[in-house]
């Protein structure tokens, strides 16, 4: 999941400083006083592909007298990368900020059907004089760069840190104090339901940290929450007095592309229905149509095998945190590969060994402590889909290795 890429369209400002005239931000942007800058949040909605599901944003400044103006954004990466496809994989990723002329930035989302939203912040001189010197130090080649998290580190998440360190630290009291409705696991499945399959990848991988409850500075890690947060920010304007931070909202392109619901999908009815027909189409089959009986118990303990390998090193081996702690282990793991020849020999009613006996047992008293787990309030990760999903089948299988054993 990248919650902010461009693709692998990279726009570096490696010399911006010893330069007149870059990419749109020319001298009037770089040089203007203070007074003459104007601080934008530029929220831009979900796309159509799964990487743009969850939104981007940009701090926008520009000079008042010459009209330039210029969009920072902090989610590019190097796709061309020959390790980045590695480090993906392990968690270690490096993200980039970058700087573009903000009318040619912003047709590119407007092309791609997505909303632009534009809120004019009220920031003083000298805050929009620190913000631009920060912005332009982190574009240095020594700054330039990140280690990224999805959840933690994104693009949207520096955005609002740069803000809060402008605004004195204002920023961030006042959204931790503001509970959040959805927790990470319901933003990625609300986001992520126009691709199912892809969704379900993501709720499956992702463990106990992603069910804790959060504040409304956690969960600006949404850009669209980020801007809705901001509508309600009250600021002290330095003299006593107290503000709006966003003077002014304008939506400078509307919507073309399928927005996510208000709500994550509810994900229990259909996968426990089908773990029970799954379960069902095993009972029916094993004395009837023994290889068709085989054949589907040998296909689901690969798959179970090949998604808990995956899952083990996801907290094993890599540094992706929100995989971590993952209790889909207890009913995802490698231990089904051990299965796979007892179930085939079981066809038919044959013996398929105490020793499979045993290990089926084990796994279905690992997926009732998964469901008790569940249950008890504070202690295990809302996995309750995936447990309707693996227990009836888990229970279909001990029932033929156990009815093989005494037949």
């Amino acid at each position: 999941m990248s919650t902010c890429t461009r693709g692998n369209r990279i726009c570096l400002y490696a010399l911006l400083l010893g330069l007149a005239v870059c990419v749109g931000a020319r001298a009037g942007v770089l040089e203007a006083p203070g007074e003459d800058l104007e601080v934008s949040l530029v929220t831009y909605g979900p796309g159509a592909i799964y990487w743009e599901r969850f939104g981007h944003d940009a701090i926008r400044i520009r000079d008042r007298v010459s009209g330039e103006s210029g969009d920072f954004n902090y989610g590019v990466f190097d796709f061309q990368d020959s390790a980045f496809i590695w480090n993906f994989a392990r968690g270690h990723m490096r993200y980039m900020i970058d700087v573009g002329s903000s009318d040619i930035n912003q047709q590119d989302f407007i092309d791609e059907g997505r909303s632009v939203l534009e809120q004019r912040l009220a920031l003083s001189a000298a805050q929009a004089t620190n913000l631009r010197a920060f912005l332009l130090w982190n574009l240095r080649p020594e700054n330039q760069s990140y280690d990224y998290d999805y959840l933690t580190r994104n693009c949207s998440t520096r955005i609002r840190d740069v803000l809060n360190s402008v605004l004195g630290g204002a920023l961030q009291p006042l959204l931790t104090a503001r509970p959040a409705p959805l927790t990470y696991r319901q933003q990625i499945d609300r986001l992520m339901s126009a691709q199912p399959w892809l969704m379900l990848a993501m709720d499956l991988g992702l463990g106990r940290s992603a069910d804790q409850p959060l504040n409304e500075w956690q969960e600006s890690f949404v850009p669209m929450v980020l801007a809705r947060e901001l509508r309600s920010i009250r600021v002290s304007d330095g003299h006593g007095a107290v503000h709006s931070l966003v003077v002014s909202e304008r939506e400078l392109a509307p919507n073309h592309v399928t927005p996510p619901g208000r709500l994550p999908p509810d994900l229990k009815m259909p996968l426990g229905i089908a773990g029970l027909a799954l379960a069902i189409v095993m009972l029916a089959s094993r004395a009837r149509l023994p290889t068709l009986y085989g054949s589907v118990v040998v296909a689901f303990l690969i798959f179970m095998g090949f998604l808990g390998t995956i899952l083990l090193a996801l907290w094993a081996l890599t540094t992706h945190h929100a995989a971590w702690q993952n209790a889909n282990l207890l009913v995802f793991n490698p231990f089904a590969f051990a299965m796979v020849g007892a179930a085939w020999r079981s066809r038919g009613g044959m013996d398929g060994g105490l020793l499979a006996r045993i290990v089926v047992a084990i796994q279905v008293c690992a997926g009732m402590l998964g469901l008790l787990l569940h249950l008890l309030p504070g202690t295990a990760q809302q996995n309750l889909p995936w447990l309707l999903f693996a227990i009836p089948v888990w229970l279909a299988i001990a029932v033929g290795f156990w009815r093989g054993a005494r037949s």
